[in-house]
């Protein structure tokens, strides 16, 4: 193998160094993007969260998905119906507080209509001795109004693949649940609001959350791509000049 020259080991080391601080720097300006992107996203939920409050009789099973979204996603609604506590499932995995533990689903069939919603109660904790446990939950069963924010269906997380049946599930498909209950099923849920209740915490995470974690990743991919700069600069311009006179 033919060993490198003196000027060819400068180009490479150029060429390395060049490659390096153009990919930091995209990853920090990457990561701005990011926290633009939940900043806008914060201040557009605040907007519609500021509007007058929806009711539940206004939905419909077939609506526009894109309407649903411009229009209607975290707006202020009420629900009048009952709970269709036979359906309620706890998603696994789910974090509140940076506690582990369930969000607990439960479909809510509206008071003179079919269509059902499903609603995120909220969250509870799991039980570490006994993993099939289910957290003690009140189901209220008389006719009960809900208040909370249109959310789109939970995130979902990692699964092995293969159909989840029972109530402890690690994620919710809309059309599967749709037709495993057989209720119309619309296509958003209601994060519901309020202070703890039901044996249920809802201090759900701000939207905005994380904003700062993205600028603290920016800092440190510039701060990266400038040391890498400054490495560069000394060890192949500065100190190559200084050491005659050293000598």
């Amino acid at each position: 193998m033919t060993e490198k020259t003196p000027g060819q080991q400068r180009w490479l080391l150029l060429a390395l160094a060049v490659l390096s601080v153009g990919l930091t720097c995209s990853l920090g300006f990457w990561q701005l993007g990011r926290a633009a992107e939940k900043t806008a996203l914060h201040q557009a939920r605040s907007e519609q969260a500021q509007k007058p409050v929806l009711h539940g009789q206004s939905l419909k099973v077939d609506a526009d998905p894109s309407d649903v979204q411009d229009n209607w996603m975290h707006r202020r609604m009420v629900l009048v119906g009952h709970w269709q506590h036979q359906h309620t499932v706890y998603l696994e995995n789910r974090q509140m507080n940076a506690k582990p533990g369930f969000f607990v689903l439960t479909p809510f069939k509206l008071e003179g209509s079919e269509i059902s919603v499903v609603v995120q109660r909220g969250w509870a904790q799991r039980s570490f001795r006994d993993r099939t446990a289910l957290p003690p939950v009140e189901q209220p069963m008389e006719r009960v109004e809900v208040l909370g924010n249109l959310a789109p269906w939970p995130s979902r997380l990692y699964d092995f693949g293969g159909e989840e049946k029972g109530p402890i599930r690690q994620n919710l498909d809309w059309q599967g649940f749709k037709q495993e209950t057989g209720l119309d099923l619309s296509k958003f849920t209601l994060l519901q609001s309020g202070a703890a209740s039901e044996g249920l915490l809802r201090e759900w995470p701000a939207v905005a959350s994380g904003v700062e974690k993205h600028h603290g990743y920016a800092f440190q991919w510039f701060g990266l791509s400038a040391l890498i700069a400054l490495l560069y600069v000394w060890f192949q311009i500065v100190q190559p000049r200084r050491s005659p006179k050293i000598r």
